[in-house]
């Protein structure tokens, strides 16, 4: 089916809104689906520079010849304009369920998906400091399509909302008790794709083990510790600067180090550049935050941002495995978790202990997997999984069940 014949009244569009670009997608939200059908997908990436450029592909039918001018493209709502636009929804509304947003925070208000209203956008702008790499931009594509479709519904899935049940004493900071009551907490972030992840392993018929490690490893990078299908810790904390190192991000640092330089005279702008935008593999290696980059690269210090990396990976791993007591399964998963061979080889070299292992010629082959792929060597205690997340495809599917509650 192609995204015209699509019967009334069935599809979704989901957004994904990051700093510079706008993941969207289209699924066919058929009535009785256990999953809305994926009809197309694409980005505006580049958004108010000067490469500005539009991607789209059909998974079912032709992929429409979309015209495209870069330099009309200034802001997202210019890119959200385009996008309704380009697929005809003012002019086609009753063809339309509605659209769905991953929202990065959730906060202690929100952790499961809303129908959002009015007072719902107040506060999730209150939350934008807790996340400003991405909850100002979830927002503000929120906004600009009530704009412009004021009688479309939205939905609102959180990222954080698979965390929301972690229990008390992962969650809690040793802080008085009135900073907990403030929501001075850890969250936990990538929930979707967690999700995501457990429910292609149930479509897969692979069993949920009792104690399951994933690792959601792209430019924003987190690890969850799964305990019998259900989440119980993650790398991340209260904001999306704890625990691994990221593309631009250090993960976890002595608080001290942020009282040295705040002494020193940093400000807090510097401070908040330094730490989403300076750090990472990007300030480790001097050159880059992009994965593939440092690994083409004979650049000693590209080489130690890596090895750095991976090791920040192993020693997180086990430390969920205390969480789990134990560990049955890890998935790799995200885009360098997906096509990084060597990053998925040197983790499981350096957890070898732990009791994982690597088939070198399957893990080669899994790049760009189609579905869950084993790299471990058969008949080891725990196994190795690569298997590709889909997080608008939970988002369309979380959509799909709450408009055909209403």
């Amino acid at each position: 089916m192609s995204l015209k014949d699509a019967p009334d009244g069935n599809k979704l569009l989901v957004i994904n809104a990051g700093s510079s670009s706008l993941k969207f997608a289209v699924y066919d939200a058929a009535a009785g689906a256990a999953m809305p059908a994926l009809l197309l997908k694409g980005q505006i990436a580049g958004i108010g520079q000067d490469r500005t450029r539009l991607e789209v592909k059909a998974l079912r039918g032709e992929t429409p010849d979309w015209p495209f001018e870069p330099d009309a493209v200034a802001n997202h709502r210019d890119a959200l304009s385009i996008l309704i636009d380009r697929l005809g929804i003012v002019r086609e509304k009753t063809t339309w369920l509605g659209i769905g947003h991953r929202v990065v925070h959730g906060g202690t208000a929100y952790s499961t998906p809303i129908v959002i209203g009015d007072d719902d956008i107040a506060a999730l702008e209150s939350i934008c400091p807790l996340a400003p790499l991405h909850q100002p931009h979830n927002v503000a594509a929120i906004k600009a399509l009530r704009d412009l479709l004021p009688d479309m519904p939205q939905v609102a899935c959180f990222d954080t909302g698979f965390h929301a049940d972690n229990p008390e004493r992962v969650a809690r900071f040793a802080l008085p008790e009135r900073f907990w009551r403030a929501g001075i907490r850890r969250y936990g972030f990538h929930g979707i794709s967690y999700e995501a992840i457990l429910y292609c392993l149930r479509q897969e018929k692979i069993d949920i083990p009792a104690r399951l490690v994933i690792a959601h490893l792209g430019n924003g990078a987190s690890m969850a510790a799964i305990k019998h299908g259900k989440g119980i810790a993650s790398s991340m904390g209260f904001s999306t600067l704890e625990g691994l190192v990221m593309g631009t991000r250090p993960g976890s640092i002595d608080p001290g180090v942020l009282l040295h330089l705040l002494h020193d005279g940093m400000s807090l702008g510097d401070l908040e550049k330094l730490l989403y935008h300076e750090s990472g593999l990007l300030g480790l290696s001097g050159l880059s935050a992009d994965m593939k980059t440092l690994s083409d690269s004979t650049d000693p210090a590209a080489a130690r941002a890596i090895d750095i990396y991976c090791h920040c990976i192993a020693v997180e791993l086990a430390r969920m495995s205390a969480e789990l007591q134990g560990l049955d399964m890890m998935i790799f998963t995200g885009g360098v978790g997906e096509n990084g061979a060597d990053i998925r080889a040197a983790v499981c070299a350096e957890t070898a202990w732990l009791g994982l292992s690597v088939d070198d010629e399957a893990n080669r082959r899994a790049v760009h997997p189609a579905g869950p792929l084993q790299i471990s060597i058969a008949g080891k205690d725990v196994r190795v999984l690569v298997v590709p997340t889909d997080e608008e495809g939970i988002i369309a599917r979380h959509c799909q069940k709450l408009f055909s509650r209403q």
